[in-house]
């Protein structure tokens, strides 16, 4: 009876064992496949991104766009996205000295999907596509997927915004991007330090007569329910300069 059970148990031993070094093969086996097919994506999408072709960068985004969806974007992809967003901006092709590869839908495209990935790198390569686009189609959905992100360490993504609103405000002035301006601003301030550049960007919105009422009156209300942090934070700022000196 005793050389019965410590069988039992020796055999119930080499059966766990053996079932716990198939799963973990299978495990490994599945999680080798997955880095596979996942190299194997980056290298597809980061060759079709870098295609002349216009279809092969909309295939692109329809990739990058699911794997932003689902949270499963690599770093290669991250690159590809950038190389997208300043298609004909940064990267530029010519054909006869004409440029073949002006796409500000692709750009455009590129910023909404990255407002998805929500990284600190992706607010990052937004902010450099604020910075030097023109087309306000693409600075639309820039300054929109910046204020998705709510990244703004140092102030910088505000700073950056209203230099743009600034500039935009001098050449061409939309009531689109105004809108998403104000947009941006209402979810990036509780997470800014100096609101002055933020409140002279609405002022100069709300008194553009330029821009649809509406968006005037959006900037106005924005304006009155920040303009006293606005002034403490002035106040803050001297002080703290008075006791450095």
């Amino acid at each position: 009876m005793k050389i019965n059970k410590l069988m039992a148990a020796g055999l119930v031993a080499v059966f766990v064992a053996t079932a716990v070094y198939a799963q973990s093969k299978k495990e490994n086996e599945t999680s080798v496949e997955s880095e596979y097919m996942s190299s194997v994506e980056d290298v597809v999408i980061t060759e079709m991104a870098n295609s002349d072709q216009r279809d092969n960068k909309l295939v692109a985004l329809q990739y990058l766009e699911a794997a932003a969806d689902s949270g499963n974007v690599s770093p290669d992809m991250v690159a590809a996205l950038n190389q997208l967003s300043g298609e004909g901006i940064s990267t530029q092709s010519r054909t006869k000295g004409r440029m073949s590869n002006n796409y500000p839908d692709i750009r455009a495209k590129a910023c909404d999907i990255l407002g998805k990935v929500g990284t600190e790198e992706a607010a990052h390569i937004l902010a450099n596509v604020v910075r030097y686009d023109n087309e306000p189609w693409v600075l639309t959905a820039a300054v929109r997927a910046l204020g998705n992100i709510g990244y703004n360490d140092d102030d910088k993504i505000t700073d950056t915004i209203a230099f743009i609103s600034n500039r935009v405000e001098t050449l061409n002035p939309t009531s689109s991007l105004a809108y998403e301006i104000i947009e941006a601003y209402e979810k990036l301030l509780p997470n800014t330090k100096n609101k002055k550049p933020v409140i002279d960007s609405l002022s100069r919105i709300a008194a553009d007569y330029r821009l649809v009422r509406p968006v005037r009156t959006r900037a106005l209300e924005l304006l009155r329910n920040n303009s006293g942090s606005s002034s403490k934070d002035s106040k803050e700022k001297k002080d703290d300069n008075s006791n450095k000196n």
